[in-house]
C-alpha cells in the first residue's frame, strides 16, 4: 500500500495527472468516451461480487460509527442499485455528445462568421458523502463533457468507491484514453478535501454533493469556483383545486419512496378550504406508513401527529419526518416557500391552470413542479442519464447538472481576410 501520508504531495500530484489528461480529453472522439463508458458498464457487471464485498465493509464502518437509517440507505448497495449504476453508465454512453456543438451561429455585416461552440470546462473535483454510485454518475457525467475529474469520496463509501472507481478506469483503458481522466482520492484523510478547495491552479470549479454541513464548508473555504446547493427543503403545496387522488399518490411518493434524497417532501402546505377533506386523509396515510408528521396548531387535531416547532419550518430531514401546516391561499404558500425554502425543488398540486401559472412564475427554484411527485428531481429522470447533483445557484448552472451543464464554451470567428476600419 502506498504512503499517503503527505497529503499536499498526494494531491500536486493527482492535479497535475488530471490537468495533462484533460487536456488530452478534451479532443477525444465521441466513439472513444462511449466506448470507455459501455466497457465500464460491462466491469461494473463482472464485478459485482467485488463491489458488494466491498460495500459489506462500508456498511461494517457505517454501522461502527452509529450512522442514521437515512444515511445507511444512501450507502447500501445490494443488486437492484448495482444494476442501476449499470444502467446509467450506459445511459449516458448513448447520449449525444455535447463537446463540439454549435451553440448559436450568426454572420455579421462585417463578413465574420461566428459560433458559439461549447467546449470542456477542464479539471472538475466531486466532493461528496456516502453514496457510492455518485463515484460512477460524476465519473461518467465529467467524461462525456471531455473533462478530467477529481473524485474524492466520504469515508463511509470508502471502499464502494473504489470498487466501482476501478471499473471506470478499466473502462478508460479498453478505450484508449488516459487512466488519469478519471482519479479517486485514496484517502480517508479530510486534509485532501482542503488541499482541493485551493488548487485554483488545477481544478476549474468544484461539486459538493452532500449534506448542509459538507457544502457549506465548501462554500466558506473554497477559492475554486463551486456548483452546490445547500439544502433541499422541498415543498408541495395542496391547493383548493387539487384533485385528491392525485394528492394521496404524489405526496405519498414524494416523501416516502426514498426518505434520504434531496428531493424526498419535507413540508407539506394545505389550502385552509381542503384541510378536512384532502388535508385529513392524506396526513393519515402519511401516519399510516410510518412518517412522523410534525404539525402546526390547527393540524394538531389529527391524532397521531406532534407538535411542530420554529426550526421544522426549514429543514431538511432526510428521513421519515414531514412538517406540515395550513395556508390561508396560494399567496401564502408562495410566501412561506420564499422564506423557508432553498431554491430546489417546490410542487404545486392543483388542477386550477390559473393557480399553477402562478406559483410557477412565483416560484424561484431550480425545479417547480406541478401535480407530479418531487422524487423526480433526478438526472436520470430528466433524461440525463445521471446527474453530478442539483445546483440551487443561478450562475452557469441550475438544477440538475448533466454532461452539457459541465462544459463551457468558446467563440469560433471565421474571416476571409477582414479587417476592422
Amino acid at each position: 500500500m502506498k504512503d499517503h501520508s503527505d497529503i499536499a504531495a498526494l494531491m500536486q500530484d493527482i492535479g497535475a495527472r488530471a490537468k495533462a489528461a484533460a487536456a488530452e480529453l478534451a479532443f477525444a472522439t465521441p466513439q472513444n468516451k462511449q466506448a470507455a463508458l459501455v466497457a465500464a458498464a460491462d466491469t461494473i457487471l463482472e464485478r459485482r461480487a467485488e463491489i458488494m464485498e466491498a460495500n459489506e465493509r462500508d456498511l461494517a464502518f457505517g454501522r461502527d460509527k452509529g450512522l442514521s437509517d437515512a444515511m445507511m440507505d444512501r450507502l447500501a448497495l445490494d443488486d437492484a442499485r448495482i444494476d442501476d449504476i449499470e444502467k446509467s453508465l450506459r445511459a449516458i454512453a448513448e447520449q449525444d455528445d455535447p463537446v463540439g456543438t454549435v451553440m448559436a451561429e450568426w454572420n455579421r455585416p462585417s463578413g465574420l462568421d461566428i459560433k458559439r461552440v461549447r467546449t470542456p470546462l477542464g479539471v472538475i473535483g466531486v466532493i461528496y458523502e456516502s453514496r457510492p454510485n455518485v463515484t460512477a454518475d460524476a465519473g461518467a457525467l465529467c467524461l462525456k463533457a471531455g473533462n478530467a475529474v477529481i473524485l474524492r469520496g466520504g469515508s463511509e463509501s470508502f471502499h464502494s468507491s473504489a470498487a466501482i472507481h476501478a471499473c471506470l478506469v478499466q473502462g478508460l483503458a479498453a478505450a484508449g484514453l488516459p487512466e488519469d481522466a478519471i482519479q479517486r482520492v485514496p484517502t480517508r484523510d479530510r486534509a485532501a478535501v482542503s488541499e482541493m478547495l485551493t488548487m485554483t491552479d488545477v481544478i476549474d470549479v468544484i461539486v459538493p454533493r452532500g449534506g448542509k454541513g459538507l457544502v457549506g464548508l465548501v462554500q466558506r473555504e473554497a477559492r475554486v469556483p463551486v456548483f452546490a446547493h445547500l439544502e433541499g427543503i422541498v415543498h408541495i403545496y395542496v391547493d383548493k383545486e387539487a384533485d385528491p387522488v392525485k394528492a394521496l399518490d404524489v405526496i405519498l411518493n414524494a416523501k416516502t419512496r426514498r426518505t434520504g434524497i434531496c428531493g424526498a417532501a419535507e413540508c407539506l402546505l394545505i389550502h385552509r378550504d381542503v384541510v378536512d377533506t384532502i388535508g385529513q386523509g392524506v396526513i393519515r396515510a402519511l401516519l399510516d406508513a410510518g412518517v412522523e408528521v410534525r404539525a402546526d396548531a390547527e393540524l394538531r387535531s389529527i391524532a397521531g401527529t406532534v407538535e411542530a416547532n420554529e426550526p421544522d419550518w426549514g429543514c431538511e430531514y432526510l428521513d421519515s419526518i414531514i412538517a406540515a401546516r395550513v395556508v390561508e391561499d396560494l399567496d401564502a404558500a408562495i410566501a412561506h416557500i420564499r422564506r423557508f425554502g432553498s431554491n430546489h425543488t417546490d410542487c404545486i398540486l392543483t388542477e386550477d391552470d390559473s393557480a399553477a401559472e402562478r406559483f410557477i412564475q412565483r416560484v424561484d427554484s431550480a425545479i417547480v413542479m406541478r401535480n407530479a411527485s418531487t422524487q423526480f428531481a433526478d438526472g436520470g429522470e430528466f433524461g440525463m442519464g445521471a446527474e453530478i447533483g442539483i445546483a440551487t445557484g443561478k450562475l452557469h448552472a441550475r438544477g440538475p447538472v448533466g454532461a452539457e451543464q459541465l462544459t463551457s464554451f468558446k467563440y469560433i470567428v471565421t474571416g476571409d481576410g477582414t479587417t476592422r476600419g
